[in-house]
């Protein structure tokens, strides 16, 4: 990301950093609600990779999810999300 980039923040507000805490938002995966923190620049990731897909964001995160409780030791589903967004970024 170029540095002055606006990323989609809180609210209306857009962020022109990378560093920015993490923002609380609910997801719902196979029926059952559950909250992520992420920073706003993997929440813009993940939107950006939800439409490239062509599924919605609760659909993405719950493949995502899948893909992380089937490794031997799992991280936590927001840490499953930055490592996915980031192996995205850097696969041929």
């Amino acid at each position: 990301m170029e540095a002055g980039h606006a990323v989609e923040g809180v609210g209306r507000h857009p962020v022109t950093t990378p560093f920015h805490p993490p923002v609380k938002r609910s997801v719902e995966i196979a029926g059952h609600k559950t909250s992520i923190s992420l920073e706003p620049l993997f929440w813009a990731m993940l939107r950006a990779a939800a439409e490239e897909e062509g599924v919605p964001l609760n659909a993405l995160v719950g493949r995502i999810d899948v893909e992380r409780i089937a490794v031997a030791t799992p991280p936590g589903l927001a840490g499953a999300i930055r490592l996915w967004l980031v192996a995205r970024l850097i696969a041929p």
